[in-house]
């Protein structure tokens, strides 16, 4: 098992990289955590507002493109690992400004590389206990038909703006570690739900939307797919594979939990219905059918049987019990969720769904 000092993680006031900071300080005593975070609209450090007093936490922010921030924050702190969440990661933004998404997910993980290898190799350094960890996605791999999974060999097939920058971003963490020796690990995700994520992903607009009886936007007929991971159990994936993980190696991360998005949102509108006090199915009539997202990938699943057997990794939850955390943590929640809902993302819902 690898120790780390020093982690820099980027966009750590994100929801994913929220959890994955907490559970680092939480597991390793000796940790000192760097959280560098923009803090675009994703980005709260509301999140982290528990860590503000923790000797072992520091938040900066910067922008992951800038070359010399970056260098300067490796200069200082001496980073023995990085963990890369930083990314611009909503497929209908992407449609809408795919030019934000090359910058943030492909140059400015170039430029984190580039820090990072002049910081590890060269003159003599060992690098055997430092790690550029990078998370990616299981969009990456495109679209499965109604059978199969994605694993770590399945080729790459990305169909949006995001899903192809994200996919350049692991060409250029394995070519770094081809080309200089970089010590790295990747890992491939599916859709994470849990607690202080931007209500504009699928179960917190749910969750608000049934709240406040307002229209359930749902594309085309619901009929796609997405396993779907509790973030806490993300984070411990992380964990897991930062410090087990086999430099150069990738490890998908699933929840062997698939769920059409239609069966998703009236499972939802159940628990959110009864912790309201409502008849069953009152919410139904809010379900609102609009266009198909372009290009919009039909199912996807991950066999997360590499980290299982090799790292002893596996989901802690069952997703109905997740569902039900995550439910109750957004109605008792009120006031961040509203509070992260007031600027930005009412804009960008009136912009994609209008006032229906």
């Amino acid at each position: 098992m690898k120790q780390f000092k020093t982690v820099l993680v980027t966009g750590g006031a994100g929801f994913i990289g929220s959890h994955v900071i907490r559970r680092l300080l939480k597991e390793h005593a000796d940790m000192h955590v760097v959280n560098l975070d923009l803090l675009t609209y994703a980005g709260n450090l509301e999140n982290l507002r528990d860590l503000e007093s923790n000797e072992r936490y520091a938040f900066i922010k910067g922008d992951i493109g800038d070359t010399a921030l970056i260098q300067q924050l490796f200069d200082q702190h001496d980073f023995d690992a990085v963990v890369h969440l930083a990314a611009e990661s909503h497929v209908d933004r992407s449609i809408e400004n795919p030019m934000a998404f090359l910058e943030t997910n492909i140059i400015g993980t170039a430029t984190l590389l580039h820090a990072a290898k002049n910081a590890w190799l060269g003159d003599g350094k060992d690098a055997s206990n430092r790690c550029f960890y990078h998370v990616s996605t299981d969009e990456v791999y495109g679209s499965l038909g109604a059978e199969g999974v994605f694993s770590e060999e399945t080729p790459y097939d990305p169909r949006s703006p995001y899903s192809s920058s994200k996919a350049s971003s692991d060409h250029l963490v394995r070519a770094w570690h081809h080309t200089y020796g970089l010590p790295i690990v990747i890992s491939n995700c599916s859709n994470n739900y849990g607690a202080h994520q931007f209500p504009e992903k699928l179960i917190p607009l749910m969750i608000r939307n049934v709240r406040d009886q307002r229209p359930l936007p749902v594309y085309g007929e619901g009929l796609n797919i997405r396993d779907w991971l509790w973030v806490e159990d993300h984070a411990s994936a992380i964990d897991t594979i930062l410090h087990n993980g086999t430099s150069g190696r990738t490890y998908n991360i699933g929840g062997l939990n698939e769920w059409r998005n239609i069966d998703l949102v009236h499972a939802l509108i159940r628990e959110v219905d009864a912790a309201m006090g409502r008849p069953e199915g009152t919410s139904l009539a809010l379900i609102t059918f609009v266009t198909d997202r372009a290009g919009h990938d039909m199912r996807y699943a991950i066999d997360a049987s590499r980290i299982e057997s090799e790292l002893g990794w596996q989901p802690s939850i069952q997703f109905e019990d997740g569902l039900k955390e995550t439910v109750r943590w957004y109605l008792d929640n009120a006031e961040w969720m509203d509070s992260v809902t007031s600027g930005n993302y009412q804009q960008y819902y009136e912009t994609m769904y209008g006032n229906r």
